[in-house]
């Protein structure tokens, strides 16, 4: 009876663990974490009672330090965070003032999802901050969405969306990636979106497997599937596919319309 209840909690246990997201991608950084499927950072910070104190002014003491400490964690794993296929979040930050302004005023009104208490009086606090929204919107160039498109497309299409299965070529993720020709001609990235979805969503998603990709709402329920080729540039963030793949992606305008709204999933080993 024992083994049966164990084996029942060990299966809840599984189910509880995917659907809370447990097959995110999820990139593991020096300070903290980034899950790219949710597009989010996330960091932990720990605090200690001073035992100069009260004993009645420990807990919150502590509880301050390990935020001040969480926010030490999120700026520094934000500071590693792939703009592009050139760019991180710190470069941004070095080059313009304002930029490192904004993005330490986001990184302050930081989540917390997560509080413990420890049995030695120190306190965990797990926080994280969205790419999504104004620190994409602080970070996109100021003019998206101009390029046109490879052909003139024709009318209609029967896709919603666009994955991009990328694995076997150590893709790296970004919030602004690119898929090119091999010639370097950009098929999607900022060129191609409306920068009310790209601030919304983000420009892709990621995931770990076909399956996670293709249940995602960003692409179902009929997701137009090509096989990346290659990768490209010095972050190894743009995604090369043929040339016919990416002609027969601007075909039509349905398809056009996806890519404007953001709709594209990218696979990753």
């Amino acid at each position: 009876m024992r083994r049966g209840f164990i084996l029942a909690f060990l299966l809840g246990g599984l189910l509880f663990a995917q659907v809370s997201g447990g097959y995110d991608y999820v990139q593991q950084m020096p300070a903290g974490a980034i899950d790219w499927t949710r597009g989010v950072v996330k960091a932990t910070g720990i605090g200690a009672p001073n035992p100069d104190v009260p004993l009645a002014a420990q807990r919150a003491g502590a509880l301050r330090a390990a935020k001040l400490d969480a926010l030490r964690n999120i700026l520094e794993t934000i500071k590693g965070v792939y703009i592009d296929a050139e760019t991180t979040i710190e470069n941004a930050m070095t080059v313009s003032d304002v930029i490192k302004t904004k993005i330490n005023g986001i990184v302050r009104n930081f989540t917390v999802t997560d509080i413990r208490y420890m049995s030695d009086g120190s306190i965990e606090v797990d926080v994280e901050v969205p790419l999504t929204g104004e620190m994409i919107n602080t970070l996109l160039p100021q003019q998206v969405g101009m390029n046109s498109p490879l052909v003139q497309p024709q009318a209609g299409g029967i896709f919603t969306g666009l994955i991009i299965d990328a694995r076997g070529f150590k893709v790296q993720p970004a919030m602004a990636p690119k898929i090119v020709t091999p010639d370097g001609v950009e098929v999607y990235g900022t060129g191609f979106v409306s920068r009310e979805y790209a601030v919304e969503m983000g420009i892709a998603g990621y995931a770990k497997n076909i399956e996670q990709a293709r249940n995602d709402d960003r692409v179902k329920p009929n997701p137009l599937i090509i096989k990346a080729i290659g990768v490209t540039g010095p972050n190894k963030t743009d995604i090369i596919i043929s040339p016919n793949d990416a002609m027969r992606l601007h075909q039509y305008s349905e398809n056009l319309k996806f890519l404007e709204q953001c709709r594209v999933m990218i696979i990753v080993d």
